[in-house]
């Protein structure tokens, strides 16, 4: 049985009393690198891993329910989004605790921000993420890549809270992490992760964050509306090759393009919707698939319903 509702209906009515914030219609576009997508029917900003788990417990059991970190890596779709979606945004979420060689961080803190812990505490290993946008939460969903290193490397466990409501610790291995995803269970919320380290002098580590920042601004669009790598890279191939190898390099739709720095990044200049981004990803995957037979995958998330 899915969620349903008459147009009189208010979804406020039958969510749980909670510690935390609602805001209802909320629009997406103020959450998501590309700028654009219709708005949360209702957005959830929990207070802390209790209220979250206590939402999760008591809310109707058949609720859509979706969960975004920065927003770096989707693509919300102009119709919006129904049901509930969940932003862990509270302070209570960006916790920072270090133990010997491991690290724990709260998924709502900014992979950026992990520069000064790891410089300060001699940690190194990490650096490849302080260079990835977005959340440490949003970091494990997608297992998080660059420069020869993904979080499935790094990661030792994950505090969680699943759709019954219930906290638990989850091991590297259920976590099912593989190339640009991960297989565990929908409704498991990642609440903290903890991830290894080893000893590297702190000047060290600050030289290859500097180089890989250098890299990624070198390379990469940078300062522009886009959700970075558009499409995964098919086994022994670059998306980018593909792309490029179909005369899909410059292609351009209602002011969403594809990047001039890298063909595997689409950017909205500032008057494209959803649809016109979309729209651009798709005609990409038709060409390439006519020019080589390979058909590309999204690595963006695409949410939401079309208007």
């Amino acid at each position: 049985m899915f969620w349903s509702k008459t147009p009189a209906d208010d979804l406020m009515q039958y969510l749980p009393q909670v510690r935390g914030k609602y805001k209802k219609n909320e629009p997406m576009s103020k959450y998501t690198w590309f700028g654009v997508g219709g708005p949360a029917e209702v957005m959830f900003f929990p207070e802390d891993e209790d209220d979250l788990a206590f939402f999760m417990k008591t809310k109707p059991y058949n609720l859509p329910i979706c969960v975004i970190g920065a927003g770096s890596n989707i693509l919300v779709r102009d119709g919006g989004i129904p049901g509930v979606v969940i932003k862990l945004d509270n302070r209570n979420f960006r916790k920072v605790a270090i133990e010997d060689n491991l690290i724990t961080l709260g998924a709502g803190f900014k992979n950026s921000g992990l520069e000064k812990y790891l410089i300060e505490k001699n940690m190194g290993g990490l650096e490849f993420l302080c260079s990835i946008p977005g959340l440490i939460g949003g970091s494990v969903k997608t297992n998080a890549g660059c420069y020869g290193t993904e979080v499935k490397d790094v990661i030792v466990k994950a505090t969680i809270v699943n759709g019954e409501g219930e906290k638990k610790e989850i091991g590297v291995d259920d976590l099912k992490l593989s190339y640009r995803s991960s297989l565990f269970p929908e409704d498991w919320i990642v609440t903290s992760i903890t991830f290894k380290t080893f000893y590297r002098p702190g000047e060290e580590v600050a030289k290859i964050i500097a180089e890989n920042k250098e890299k990624r601004i070198k390379n990469q669009p940078y300062n522009e509306r886009t959700a970075g790598s558009t499409f995964k890279n098919p086994e022994g191939l670059k998306a980018w090759e593909l792309i490029k190898k179909s005369g899909c390099d410059s292609l351009n739709f209602n002011g969403a393009k594809v990047s001039e720095k890298h063909c595997n990044f689409l950017v909205n200049t500032g008057k494209a919707s959803a649809a016109d981004i979309e729209n651009l990803g798709e005609t990409i995957i038709k060409k390439v698939k006519e020019k080589t037979s390979i058909t590309l995958e999204w690595e963006v998330k695409r949410m939401g319903v079309l208007k």
